[in-house]
């Protein structure tokens, strides 16, 4: 058994993410001061916060710190345990002692790409696209006004449920009449909240779940409440998260288009068609193709397109060969995900990690996809991580030109306000602290999850937001 005894400090969860790097999912003691993994090496290990808020971790008679500035508790402990682990498992992750969700923040508080390498021993590579990552996701949200609101509608319902993926969107196959009712529901919401806003909106997103899996009634009428009941002003951006290439018919992308929406999402995730359908994707790569030459021809001249690094079912070279395959399609923005754990999917921990890198040396191809992309004119606007990715690596969306996606950035940087309606939504308000540049207290109010509980209790949910805004 692997075991970090705690020591002048209870810093457990931070802890636990530098450990989960490199043993796999730890189990937090607390009431005797460790975190343990069971099936890990035997190996105990002492993490220690010293009065003077240095962190010190000793191990196997070795003791390790860090020689230069000390950081604040939460990373400070973490860099000294890093500094161990990586000692002992000859293991150096991509961005070091770098655990969170958003490496960018972290990055916006240092001088210099060398300042992330020094201090968190980030990977020189990792460390440049921080930097220049961080200096637009800034930039983008300068364009986002301090008093305006964000809004996402969500439907948590989709064609089919990937085999990758746990979010609490429901197989419609198996769920068709929920379906209709979940949207007039929805409608119900937005008209119940709408008459309170009173800022501006700066940006609109109508994701999922999958949101073009409405037919094309509903659809049409999800989008004449929303811009019936909400102030959509022409500078707004407005995003539809079509998704899945099998659920978007001319009729919903006429709808789109009537209703001036030219941001909207077609996510392949591969562009191998076995691979797919193995996946349990009820549609293939030419299904892609066809379908985004419609939403061109049809004027959406501002389309994401998502990849998945690291799929089960194909080697990560076939990751840049659809990477390829996209810059060909010349989209505005390309989103290149890496493959994670997600807590219900049913795929494992085990065949996300792929520690023995069976198919391939996905880090260096996740890098000959970064290359290829910049190559082709597009640059790095916003990226986050998530725990149990494959090889540490992390998600980024490039953009053409000034073509970033404004609520991607508001949303992910935890510095504007969100108003979600629909199931599993959260919304949140975010107050800047004194004397912090870009950090901020952030406050949630969660919606149901379930569909059905959401159905039933629509009228609670939205007296709870008009609650938690005040308006």
């Amino acid at each position: 058994m692997f075991e970090v005894i705690l020591k002048g400090h209870d810093k457990y969860y931070g802890v636990s993410d530098v450990v989960r790097m490199f043993f796999g999912v730890p189990e937090e003691l607390k009431d005797e001061g460790k975190v343990t993994v069971a099936d890990g090496p035997d190996i105990r290990i002492v993490n220690e916060l010293l009065p003077d808020g240095k962190s010190v971790t000793y191990a196997d008679g070795k003791t390790y710190e860090f020689e230069g500035e000390i950081l604040e508790p939460g990373r400070e402990i973490k860099r000294s345990l890093y500094m161990a682990l990586s000692d002992i498992t000859s293991v150096k992750m991509p961005w070091g002692c770098l655990t969170g969700i958003r490496p960018t923040l972290v990055a916006s508080e240092e001088e210099s790409a060398g300042s992330l390498e020094e201090k968190y021993f980030v990977r020189p590579d990792k460390a440049a696209l921080a930097v220049e990552t961080s200096g637009e996701e800034q930039r983008i949200l300068s364009m986002v006004p301090d008093n305006s609101l964000c809004i996402y509608v969500g439907i948590p319902f989709c064609p089919s449920r990937c085999e990758y993926c746990s979010f609490v969107s429901s197989d419609i196959s198996c769920h068709m009449d929920r379906l209709v009712n979940y949207e007039a529901a929805l409608e119900r919401e937005i008209k119940a909240v709408a008459s309170y806003i009173n800022r501006p909106v700066a940006t609109l997103y109508v994701g999922g779940g999958t949101p073009t899996v409405l037919e094309e009634k509903e659809f049409a009428s999800l989008l004449d409440c929303i811009y019936t009941n909400i102030r959509i002003a022409p500078e707004c951006e407005v995003t539809i998260e079509a998704g899945r290439p099998d659920t978007i018919t001319d009729g919903k992308l006429i709808s789109m288009r009537d209703h001036g929406i030219t941001r909207i999402c077609i996510n392949p995730q591969t562009m191998r068609s076995d691979t797919l359908l193995k996946l349990g994707r009820k549609h293939t790569a030419e299904d892609t193709v066809r379908v985004y030459s419609q939403a061109v021809n049809m004027g959406f001249d501002l389309i994401n397109m998502d990849l998945i690094a690291g799929l089960p079912y194909e080697n990560a070279s076939d990751h840049v060969d659809s990477t390829r395959r996209l810059i060909e399609l010349a989209p505005a923005n390309i989103t290149v995900h890496t493959l994670y754990k997600k807590r219900r999917a049913r795929i494992s921990r085990e065949q996300v990690m792929d520690i023995d890198k069976s198919r391939g040396e996905l880090d260096a191809c996740v890098a000959e996809s970064y290359r290829l992309l910049e190559e082709a004119g597009y640059h790095p606007y916003y990226m986050y991580r998530q725990k149990d990715t494959g090889h540490g690596l992390e998600n980024t969306g490039f953009a053409k030109g000034d073509t970033g996606s404004l609520y991607n950035v508001a949303m992910m940087s935890d510095a504007r306000d969100v108003l979600s309606f629909g199931a599993g939504g959260m919304s949140k308000r975010c107050f800047k602290q004194e004397g912090e540049l870009y950090k901020h207290r952030v406050e949630r109010c969660p919606t149901v999850k379930d569909a059905l509980t959401y159905i039933d209790r629509v009228k609670e949910m939205a007296e709870k937001k008009i609650s938690f805004f005040g308006f």
